[in-house]
């Protein structure tokens, strides 16, 4: 009896190092099989019918990971009602990983899973999370993912024209280069107009920075038109296009052939405010294959010498920190040249600098533009959700259409 004690003491106390020890890196969610598309499944898209998670696993051991999936209302807060939890559904148990290459040093264990499957479905349309979680304890949450699940009731249109700010009159000429957006659509008659929420548009993959027109709350950039019965235009103006992002390519093992490494191979960045980039991936990046013997990680050091009116803090952002701008991504000036270094799996990535205020690690002021410019020419994926406040399963914030527009045709 004391034996078999001991053994399960033994194991739990194995475990909790594990839990201790384990980092989950390179994690992305994307739509299908595209590794750089946005994180989408929607119902009315033969070619857009699962979603794909993909990360690599630092540890010593093998980990036992379940994968638990929420859905949440607009604010991507998790619905606590019982009949919107998808019990017997909602979660990817034991998940099964792949041993890396022996040359990968810094990662050991390998998953990717598509979504849905035998085990997980998604009945709701609108935003979700998943959690990846320690199989033993649920409750030691190792990453956070975000996705949206789309069932288009509503046909939308959309359009893009070009404009100059109205709002103001900018220092910088070029920041007053705009785009006009509208969406457009008729409300059936099985849904009412009082539930109608609002549009979100997300550009490329901003998914933490989404533009929003809501109902109730009109302002003069953005608000809607309305004919009085059923046929409704929400417009969104002042939008500034920006720039195609920055890239750095680290496939090329003869070229980046050790651990350390520059992002640029051949030079700094410098502000591209007055220079048109060539095209990207609309803020995704592409990897080595995991099977690959060179999908290992590298100590990428970002530099970037800026203009000298430029007295803000500069803050490296890509796929890489799902385009959020965090406080941890600030660079360091080391006598005038700005520098950052990030461990990166090999593979392509779109990223830009952006300048902002860094106040006790609360980020605000942020600019995405001074430092990068902005053109008319600009290729952008705009993605507009319109949400519904539907009364099924106790009430719930149900997307009901969806568009995405590419500003290429400008």
């Amino acid at each position: 009896m004391c034996r078999n004690i001991l053994i399960i003491f033994l194991f739990i106390l194995f475990q909790n190092n594990f839990a201790d020890d384990l980092t989950i890196k390179s994690l992305r969610v994307y739509s299908n099989n595209y590794e750089a598309s946005f994180p989408l499944i929607n119902k009315s898209d033969p070619s857009k019918q699962f979603i794909t998670i993909e990360f690599d696993v630092q540890c010593n051991y093998a980990p036992n990971l379940n994968i638990v999936f929420k859905f949440c209302d607009k604010d991507w807060k998790p619905y606590e009602n019982i009949f919107l939890a998808n019990l017997g559904f909602n979660t990817e148990y034991n998940i099964w990983l792949d041993k890396l290459p022996l040359r990968v040093v810094d990662a050991r264990y390998h998953y990717k899973g598509t979504f849905p499957n035998k085990n997980v479905t998604f009945p709701f349309s609108g935003k979700w999370k998943f959690f990846i979680v320690d199989s033993h304890n649920p409750e030691k949450i190792f990453y956070v993912g975000k996705f949206f699940v789309v069932e288009s009731e509503v046909d939308m249109k959309s359009t893009i024209i070009k404009t100059r700010m109205e709002s103001e009159i900018p220092e910088l000429a070029a920041l007053g280069r705009t785009i006009t957006l509208k969406a457009s659509f008729k409300l059936p008659d099985t849904l009412f107009i009082s539930n109608l929420m609002m549009i979100e548009i997300i550009e490329n993959k901003k998914i933490s920075y989404p533009i929003r027109i809501e109902k109730e709350k009109p302002t003069e950039k953005n608000y809607y038109v309305w004919n009085g019965k059923n046929e409704f235009s929400f417009i969104a103006k002042d939008l500034k296009p920006g720039n195609e992002y920055r890239q750095t390519d680290l496939r090329d093992t003869n070229r980046f052939n050790q651990k350390n490494v520059n992002a640029q191979f051949d030079g700094i960045d410098v502000s591209n405010f007055f220079k048109k980039r060539g095209e990207d991936l609309n803020g995704g990046s592409i990897l080595v294959n995991y099977k690959n013997i060179y999908a290992e990680y590298l100590n990428v050091t970002f530099r970037m010498r800026k203009p000298e009116n430029i007295t803000s803090a500069v803050f490296l952002v890509g796929d890489f920190t799902n385009w959020e701008v965090l406080p941890e991504y600030e660079m360091l000036n080391d006598n005038g040249l700005l520098n950052l270094t990030v461990e990166l799996k090999r593979g392509i990535y779109d990223y830009q600098y952006v300048t902002a205020s860094n106040n006790n690690n609360e980020i605000s002021n942020i600019d995405w533009y001074i430092l990068e410019g902005n053109f008319w020419e600009t290729n952008n994926d705009y993605h507009i959700f319109l949400y519904y406040k539907t009364p099924e399963k106790g009430g719930y914030d149900k997307i009901i259409g969806y568009k995405k527009i590419n500003s290429g045709a400008l």
